[in-house]
């Protein structure tokens, strides 16, 4: 049961960090990723829907180009209101509503009589995914021990590579079975709208967010009940509460507007973690959405039938799932920005021998290699982006990061229907690769070291010092 401990922040937060990962926080794990998997799926259905829309509306490239980059734009818009908003009025609100406005705009999509009215339903489906996206990481890294986050957080993101299969699967086997078949697609993309009831009576607040409004009370609440359902599902009491200098104490901060705490993110040490993460969201998603949204149309170019561009595109799309969960496990292992910089030249050297090749089988291999260093890559990616902002800016910086690197998303597209005539295949994948090589060096000379520390250690005043002796260094 719950401990005496008075109901102080440290205290409350010396009381999350004891405890033993349990079922109580696989359940959480299952309901933000769940959220992450229908993203996945949305996102990655695009590739597949753009072959059967573009003759259907007989688009030019550079339409078809601004549908595939038409819900990085809702999802830059998502990421940055969220995270700012999050911040303000809390996680749990933030979650539903994103939830809400993604199924009811799919939905939309799928009855579209017109590429624009299209282009719109999209943009809006990706306010709701840019949403959840951005808050989803930040809210389930308050919840979790420091000893074990990266692996939580990086197996979260895994769900996204289910979606992408389930994407894929659908793209596969409905999409080309009939005419209307990417309608039925968008349909069942907008599936998750039964999970609003799920989440609306399960779905806790975060115990750090409200310490850092002040809500002691309310955060009581939160660590009890966890801790009760931890206790009841091991079987065993509770660990002591050991002293834990490194929290920071709280303290309830006037939050200013929008402007001050985009440029709060910029100020002091601050600076520095962000701009590493701006260059790794914004590399990392242009090599992305450059490579799987066009991905079925290039291999069609390339000669191959609608049909089997889109099952090598699955087996491709497959390969996320080790690429996930490896990056997952190493994170904790060998640091969150030594693997980000590993899988990252990983990927790289996966484009440039994809630029090189030609044969059918050189395609499958190089692709699903790149696939699989690109999304474990996400995964450490999503556990590290939160930890390096203290609470009162988590979901900001968080959301601000995810919005800047969309911008590169939304332009790949774009520059590769455009420029495809004239680069070809290989000229595609060479850009792929010097936008991972440029993330890599980033991170590996600049980034921070944060597994196996609490939120707080991250953040608070220790620090704050080191990093004013690194930027003077």
């Amino acid at each position: 049961m719950s401990t005496n401990s008075p109901a102080t922040g440290p205290a409350l937060l010396a009381r999350l960090e004891r405890l033993p990962v349990s079922r109580p926080h696989f359940r959480l794990m299952l309901m933000g990723g769940l959220g992450i998997a229908f993203d996945g799926m949305d996102g990655s259905l695009v590739s597949y829907v753009l072959p059967a829309v573009t003759p259907l509306w007989g688009l030019a490239p550079w339409q078809t180009g601004l549908l595939g980059s038409s819900l990085l734009i809702g999802i830059m818009i998502g990421a940055l209101s969220a995270g700012l908003a999050g911040d303000v009025i809390g996680r749990r609100r933030i979650m539903m509503y994103a939830l809400a406005v993604y199924c009811v705009a799919t939905v939309a999509a799928a009855f579209a009589p017109s590429w624009g009215f299209f282009f719109v339903a999209r943009l809006i489906a990706g306010i709701g995914v840019g949403a959840e996206a951005a808050i989803i990481p930040a809210f389930m890294s308050e919840f979790v021990p420091g000893r074990i986050r990266g692996l939580f957080v990086g197996s979260i993101a895994g769900f996204f590579s289910l979606g992408y299969i389930a994407a894929a699967l659908l793209g596969t086997f409905f999409v080309p079975a009939f005419p209307d078949g990417w309608r039925v697609a968008q349909l069942v993309t907008a599936a998750p709208l039964l999970m609003l009831l799920w989440w609306r009576r399960a779905l806790p607040e975060s115990p750090r967010w409200l310490i850092d409004q002040g809500r002691l009370t309310e955060a009581e609440t939160v660590v009890a009940q966890l801790e009760e359902r931890v206790e009841r599902a091991t079987g065993k009491p509770l660990p002591p509460v050991e002293e834990q200098a490194a929290l920071e104490p709280v303290r309830v901060e006037e939050r200013g507007g929008t402007g001050s705490r985009i440029a709060g993110l910029w100020l002091g040490g601050m600076a520095r973690r962000t701009a590493v993460l701006w260059l790794l969201w914004i590399s990392l998603t242009f090599a992305y959405y450059g490579f799987f949204t066009w991905i079925p149309s290039l291999l069609v170019q390339q000669g191959m039938t609608m049909s089997k561009s889109f099952t090598y595109s699955l087996l491709i799309t497959i390969a996320q799932v080790p690429g996930y969960y490896s990056a997952a496990y190493l994170s904790e292992r060998l640091d969150r920005k030594r693997t980000i910089a590993g899988y990252l030249t990983g990927g790289a050297i996966a484009a440039f021998l994809l630029s090189q090749g030609s044969a059918d089988a050189q395609v499958l291999i190089f692709g699903a290699l790149l696939s699989f260093f690109m999304n474990g890559t996400y995964a450490a990616l999503y556990a590290y982006t939160p930890e390096v902002y203290p609470t009162r800016m988590r979901a900001t910086g968080t959301g601000v990061a995810s919005a800047f690197g969309r911008i590169g998303g939304i332009v790949a597209p774009i520059i590769i229907g455009v420029l495809y005539a004239s680069i070809g295949f290989g000229g595609v994948f060479t850009m792929v690769t010097g936008a991972l090589v440029a993330g890599a060096l980033g991170v590996l000379v600049f980034g921070v070291s944060t597994s196996g520390r609490t939120l707080e250690e991250l953040t608070g005043p220790a620090a704050r010092g080191q990093q004013q002796k690194e930027i003077k260094a």
